[in-house]
């Protein structure tokens, strides 16, 4: 086999240089084609002021500097342009190609139709895109179609082309990082880590930064603790059972102790937190964050956002000022808000610091942010929590992220299984990228909730439906 049948030729659809504006220098070894339908339809994104229309404009501009190298050569994006002009690494060659007007009696007309009749209409960009790839496909390339729309994968697939969805920044879902593992060890270890709270680390334990233990001792299954790793100085330290609760919150399983553990500690700059609905992902998060707000005066104030879907949409159209136009994205905070200021209240019905979520926004301790605007940004001395962070991208995560002063706690919570974004499903969004990526850095936490504890018939609804 010659090395030339070893070439890959990938052909991108719209929505994969959308989700990320370096697609185009992700196949180094191989061709990519990009077909004119997906440069008219990056045209109706340019002007967008979300992600999409970044990406958008990247990958515009990336094409055009390419142009421009080589400008001596008319034509050169049709013929194809070395992709080691914008990535050293790369040597594989970039082509715009046009899907041709073919005439009835053409083979790769035919073959089209033979499939699917007159059902695909050229007038739609998504069947101009898979004629370029049957095309390319017929003159003997071995071609790869590469989408994150699933209709459009059916459709390549049904025309007999090879078809991916675009993996990179893909983890495993199946196997995710979830912040703990379960260890036998001897009844004198347990007794010391209840005595002096902490143990020494085997040096071959394998644990990440952070990660949690269930100490079980060998000879009574019973007799346990829960402990968590710190990488500084090698020990397993054993993690409270918050007895008095945060925020008159109590923990209800060891995932909940383990996630207030994280949340109430400064040192830790980044939580994320997964689980199903009911699991007190988000009221957990809250109870943490108003304890370290109100009561400890750690951080200034509270910021909340929520993506609202997809991601960078303009609320300018709502009535109303900013916060106005966020409460109906923001309901499920204010739900949770009131259950913790209301508990508040009762635990202390004289106390004068009785708060209500209007009257910590007007004390400033509370904001309501638009993740569109976030971009730029330098977040100091907050408690940031970023909720359905599922429905983010990689990028986006970073971008967020990244945002954060030395100061600023951030919090990601989310369910995987729960994605409104079109484009992302539980490998490939940005909250289990997230967790995947950092799992062991020392200034990272993360635990995944299983148990649903928002009442019987959630929990059976969880489960069961």
């Amino acid at each position: 086999m010659d090395d030339a049948s070893l070439i890959k030729t990938f052909v991108l659809d719209t929505n994969v240089l959308l989700h990320s504006s370096q697609s185009i220098e992700s196949f180094k070894d191989h061709d990519v084609v990009i077909p004119m339908a997906v440069i008219e339809e990056l045209d109706k994104f340019k002007k967008n002021s979300d992600e999409l229309g970044r990406n958008a404009r990247r990958v515009i501009r990336a094409l055009d500097r390419l142009r421009e190298l080589t400008s001596d050569v008319p034509g050169s994006l049709r013929n194809g342009v070395e992709l080691s002009l914008i990535n050293p690494s790369a040597s594989g060659k970039l082509f715009v190609l046009s899907a041709p007007n073919l005439p009835a009696d053409d083979p790769i007309r035919q073959s089209v139709d033979n499939v699917f009749g007159s059902e695909l209409d050229l007038q739609s960009p998504d069947n101009r895109i898979l004629r370029i790839a049957a095309m390319l496909k017929d003159q003997g390339r071995n071609v790869v179609f590469i989408s994150k729309d699933i209709n459009l994968r059916l459709k390549a697939d049904a025309l007999g082309l090879k078809v991916m969805d675009y993996e990179r920044g893909k983890v495993n879902n199946d196997s995710l990082y979830s912040g703990f593992t379960s260890k036998t060890v001897s009844d004198a270890e347990i007794n010391k880590l209840y005595h002096d709270h902490f143990i020494p680390a085997a040096d071959d334990s394998g644990l990440l930064a952070n990660e949690f233990v269930v100490a079980t001792a060998e000879n009574n299954p019973k007799h346990s603790a829960l402990c968590r790793f710190h990488e500084d100085d090698r020990t397993l330290q054993l993690v409270s059972n918050y007895q008095e609760g945060v925020w008159n919150i109590l923990p209800r399983n060891k995932e909940q102790k383990m996630a207030f553990d994280l949340l109430l500690d400064p040192e830790i700059q980044l939580v994320t937190l997964i689980g199903g609905a009911g699991t007190g992902k988000t009221l957990i998060a809250l109870a943490a964050a108003l304890e370290q707000v109100l009561h400890k005066g750690i951080y200034d104030r509270i910021s909340v956002s929520r993506p609202i879907v997809p991601l960078g949409n303009d609320i300018g159209f709502l009535p109303g000022s900013k916060d106005a136009k966020l409460s109906t994205w923001m309901q499920p905070i204010f739900d949770n808000l009131d259950l913790l200021l209301s508990s508040e209240q009762e635990r202390k019905p004289k106390s004068s610091s009785r708060y209500s979520a209007e009257s910590l926004q007007n004390m400033n301790k509370l904001s309501l942010e638009a993740l569109t605007y976030i971009r730029g940004r330098s977040i100091q001395r907050q408690f940031v929590i970023i909720d359905e962070a599922q429905n983010l991208t990689p990028h986006e995560v970073k971008t967020i992220i990244s945002r954060c002063g030395n100061d600023t706690k951030m919090i990601l919570t989310g369910d995987p299984h729960q994605i409104d974004n079109p484009y992302l499903d539980a490998s490939s969004n940005g909250l289990c990228y997230t967790v995947e990526r950092l799992k062991g850095e020392r200034i990272f936490g993360h635990i995944t909730l299983s148990k649903s504890e928002r009442g019987k018939l959630a929990a059976v609804a969880a489960e069961k439906l």
